[in-house]
């Protein structure tokens, strides 16, 4: 017998629901808020829309289909099987958190509230579950591939991100490091940091960065093949320079950064708690990942 596939719904807790967990009761919550000029009820509405969303997406996955339900916090300790259709209820940011854990899994992004999310990973809304499960099943459904980037360190540990990977000093202060680039050319560099970003970052940190220093490199597009890399901050010293501070990245082509520090990290899209750890000597490269997210188009 066939295995029935399995719908698994991604959330994130509400600013709602952190902060009553943080003073205690609602009542208390709204007491501290109103001691700075805010209300309750704006958050408190924003909760219910996202509790509103959660429960018909819920609703209309099929009765013959297998469920699973992961709050952000815990994806890391979550399994995804091959079959699964994974469901990110909230904002973009939270397909991006989930995107790392996938290997091809189909993804259905339902914003809760469009009025203030852009809706960029996603576009769909909760009514709309139902028909989109039935066209992943009938594999009649549309998807929109996007691009991710992916760092191996050399002892072999491996990190992807949707949108950025950021290496540097855990605190953001100045790192040092040698750069090589695709071409052969290289640099010893103390920066804040390097990025290196997909199409789709390219809509946050590292767009940030390409509008801070008025580049005119071109940005992929967010469902485009490239990566672009940029240096935060790169400061000039007799032994440390500025020359290589940007980029792209195509096809097989790389980014090694070898440390020269005695502690640096690395994390993808904004997620220090999973950053993995560089010591001194250690290379990582940073190139197009082999995987890419699987988004169900509108």
């Amino acid at each position: 017998m066939a295995v029935a596939p399995r719908a698994v719904v991604v959330h994130r807790r509400t600013e709602y629901q952190e902060l009553v967990d943080r003073h205690g009761t609602p009542q208390q919550a709204d007491f501290f808020l109103k001691t700075r000029g805010r209300s309750l009820d704006e958050i408190r509405d924003r909760d219910q829309a996202v509790r509103v969303a959660f429960t018909e997406v819920v609703n209309q996955i099929p009765r013959d289909w297998r469920q699973g339900r992961v709050e952000r916090g815990d994806l890391g300790r979550f399994r995804f099987d091959p079959e699964d259709v994974v469901i990110a209820v909230g904002q973009d940011g939270l397909v991006a958190n989930v995107a790392k854990y996938l290997d091809g899994q189909p993804v259905i992004g339902v914003n809760p509230e469009p009025a203030i999310n852009p809706g960029v990973l996603v576009p769909h809304e909760a009514r709309d579950v139902g028909g989109l499960l039935a066209s992943v099943l009938s594999s009649e459904a549309h998807f929109t591939p996007r691009t991710m980037v992916e760092a191996e360190t050399d002892d072999g540990q491996r990190l992807s991100a949707l949108n950025e990977i950021y290496i540097g000093h855990a605190t953001h202060q100045s790192a040092r490091y040698e750069i090589a680039l695709p071409d052969g050319r290289h640099e010893l560099q103390s920066s804040s940091g390097i990025l290196c970003g997909t199409g789709t970052g390219c809509s946050g940190w590292c767009r940030s960065a390409w509008l801070e220093r008025r580049s005119t490199l071109a940005l992929p597009e967010p469902t485009g093949s490239e990566l672009v890399w940029f240096v935060r901050e790169a400061w000039p010293s007799p032994v440390t320079g500025t020359d290589l501070t940007a980029g792209l990245l195509t096809g097989a082509e790389s980014l090694e950064i070898i440390v020269r520090h005695d502690h640096l990290v690395m994390f993808g899209d904004g997620i220090e708690a999973d950053a993995i750890g560089l010591s001194w000597g250690q290379r990582a490269v940073l190139r197009l990942a082999p995987r890419q997210l699987m988004a169900v188009a509108p």
